[in-house]
């Protein structure tokens, strides 16, 4: 892609599908003002301080759209912008850059809106070792784009999906019987390089983890007094994860606890917007 970042897949089908949503036959509205090529240039202004993110996202839905398409900026994913701030111009077909408007704003808007919300959780843990994660409650088909957002803001991911780490939860262990045969089922099936993470809601379960040999433990909604007994019975026996019910007051109480992470699905299910609008679109004579 231009004008940014490479990702790790190829993201076109994706876009593609965001494409055809919104273009189910003919952007009927553009064809009927716009019947011919003709270039174009408009502003890419920001409307909300924030975090910016995904313009290369951005672009790439114009490029796929039109091969004459290009964006001017000085700005890069990670860059701290005001309200009111001209992000870059774009050129192209005039027809390409209205059809693809809402797309790329909309992936923008949500990448910049998620970058922003993390950046406001980290700064919440400046000065303490704990790394705040986030989950794999994503939007469907937008997961990519939300935990890449995530690194802009300052946050780490979790893993990718479920083919990425072993994460027992208490379904797993329910199936298995109990958290030991969830654990030595686990180890018996996966490779010995795979992690093994464990949730728990109570301190008999901590014991039976331990005890299993769990590499990392998950403390799922647990109140603050049992966490810190948690933490001083694991040691470093294994890592710690705190879960549930996370939010930006609590972050600093749970750090100093001393959890090696705190894993948030709030990062990507509850964060706004960060608005951004296309203006002043001019011929180009």
């Amino acid at each position: 892609m231009k004008n940014g970042v490479t990702f790790r897949v190829n993201l076109d089908e994706y876009l593609l599908r965001a494409l055809k949503e919104d273009i189910t036959s003919e952007d009927v509205t553009t064809n009927a003002v716009m019947p011919v090529e003709k270039q174009g240039k408009a502003d890419l202004i920001c409307k909300e301080d924030g975090i910016l993110c995904g313009i290369s996202v951005f672009c790439r839905v114009f490029e796929l759209l039109d091969n004459t398409f290009t964006f001017s900026t000085t700005y890069k994913d990670g860059d701290f912008i005001k309200s009111g701030e001209r992000i870059g111009i774009i050129t192209g077909d005039i027809r390409s850059l209205l059809s693809g408007e809402r797309t790329a704003l909309n992936y923008l808007q949500r990448m910049s809106g998620i970058a922003t919300f993390t950046h406001e959780y980290v700064k919440e843990l400046k000065g303490y070792s704990t790394k705040l994660l986030d989950t794999r409650k994503t939007t469907p088909n937008m997961r990519p784009f939300e935990k890449y957002a995530v690194k802009i803001g300052g946050g780490h991911n979790h893993r990718y999906n479920l083919s990425d780490g072993i994460l027992l939860k208490d379904n797993h262990i329910g199936a298995a019987g109990s958290v030991t045969k969830a654990i030595q089922m686990a180890k018996s099936y996966a490779p010995f390089v795979r992690k093994i993470e464990v949730e728990v809601e109570n301190l008999s379960m901590v014991e039976e983890a331990l005890n299993a040999g769990a590499d990392i433990i998950m403390l799922d909604n647990m109140d603050t007094d049992t966490m810190k007994e948690a933490v001083k019975r694991i040691g470093d026996r294994a890592e710690t994860e705190c879960s549930g019910n996370i939010t930006k007051e609590r972050l600093k109480e749970i750090a100093e606890i001393g959890v090696t992470y705190i894993s948030s699905g709030a990062l990507t299910h509850s964060a706004p917007i960060l608005d951004f609008s296309l203006k002043n679109l001019k011929p180009i004579e």
